[in-house]
């Protein structure tokens, strides 16, 4: 072993460095809960043995306030090939400042940065690193937002399909009363052949879903209904799980930010598929344990956003099925991050020949965009 690879693995976290960005909506948004014009993306760098690895969490400008005063000091200093000791140790620190919300989406920004630094540090890409269990991540195009007219709607959707991605998902909830006369303009728009998802983000109530469960089915053949209740609502998404048409999938956890929120939800029965955010739950060191639950549930898992960075940890997991292609965060990646991948036969594929997670972040361009 020569001097240099020696000390390599022998390397400690020299430097965090925590940067957030806000970037504005190219459009105003909106799902069935909530409407924004804006999103922040929180930047983690990590340095040792002359490599950094690079991660991020969308959220708010109080996540890396958090990192700062709480995180960094606890990671300086500790071996750079041991993620999941300091991903410990951060949770650890945060005690005091509540397990879910910022502080898990601190961790993972965090938690990602330094498995990119392992890996980079190894000279290996980063799902060759944790093990691949798929040679590429299905997407489905995600955005179809509520506060878009129709014409904007189907035109989203519609690109979608003739990227040659076969699933596709629109935003519900806002106005139910309109709903179904958008879902099946939007099913008119792709054909056939294409899937076609909802999401309500909460925005129903328990029969109200019911219904427009049964009505999405028959008039658009909507085969995957996210969120129709709460999250928090295990009863109710268990009640559209067992009563909703045969075909048409129940679907939630993309606000999981720790093993027994995705473990209560797998136990109630409440989904035929997990979500799950690497951005929010505490990063990829939770995700790996969140894969394991689900197969011992015999549940798919599904990645919620941020697809650039869900990219190298999905292709590790065995239970999962497709990740969200969302429109807000491709954008985002697009302008801030060289390295993304566009979809290919509708799945994103990993550049094997770039080390880590592939990504690098284009400083100039952020700078536009500073907190």
């Amino acid at each position: 072993m020569t001097s240099a690879v020696a000390s390599r693995l022998e390397a400690s976290v020299d430097e965090l460095e925590v940067r957030a960005y806000t970037v504005p909506t190219d459009a105003p948004e909106a799902d069935g809960t909530l409407s924004w014009d804006s999103t922040t993306i929180v930047v983690v760098h990590a340095g040792a043995g002359g490599e950094t690895g690079v991660g991020y969490t969308y959220a708010d400008l109080a996540t890396a306030k958090l990192i700062e005063s709480k995180l960094a000091g606890v990671v300086r200093g500790r071996e750079a090939l041991s993620p999941q000791a300091a991903w410990m140790a951060m949770v650890g620190a945060i005690r005091n400042s509540g397990r879910p919300g910022i502080s898990s989406m601190a961790i993972a920004a965090v938690d990602l940065a330094l498995w990119d630094l392992k890996a980079r540090l190894l000279g290996l890409p980063l799902c060759k690193l944790l093990g691949m269990a798929n040679e590429s991540v299905p997407v489905y195009g995600s955005g179809g937002f509520t506060a878009y007219p129709l014409a904007r709607l189907t035109e989203q959707l519609g690109g979608w399909a003739q990227q040659g991605i076969p699933r596709v998902k629109m935003k519900v909830g806002s106005s139910p009363a309109e709903d179904p006369g958008r879902v099946i303009a939007a099913r008119e728009t792709v054909g056939p052949n294409v899937e076609l998802f909802v999401d309500a983000n909460g925005g129903y109530a328990r029969k109200q879903a019911l219904a427009l469960a049964a009505r999405f089915r028959a008039d658009a053949d909507v085969s995957w209904f996210e969120e129709p209740v709460s999250s928090d609502d295990l009863p109710g998404l268990r009640l559209l799980r067992d009563r909703a048409p045969a075909g048409m999938a129940i679907a939630a956890g993309e606000y999981g930010y720790a093993a027994p929120y995705f473990l209560r939800m797998l136990d109630a029965g409440a989904v035929d598929v997990l979500q799950a955010d690497v951005t929010r739950c505490a990063g990829i060191t939770e995700l790996l344990r969140v894969d394991g639950l689900c197969r011992a549930h015999s549940v798919p898992l599904s990645l919620h956003c941020g697809p650039a960075i869900h990219l190298h940890p999905g292709l590790a997991l065995q239970q999962l099925v497709h990740l969200e292609y969302f429109h807000d965060h491709v954008r985002i990646e697009h302008l801030l991050f060289d390295g993304v991948v566009e979809p290919r036969d509708g799945a994103l594929w990993p550049d094997l020949d770039r080390p880590g997670n592939g990504l690098e972040l284009k400083p100039k361009e952020a700078e536009r965009y500073a907190a």
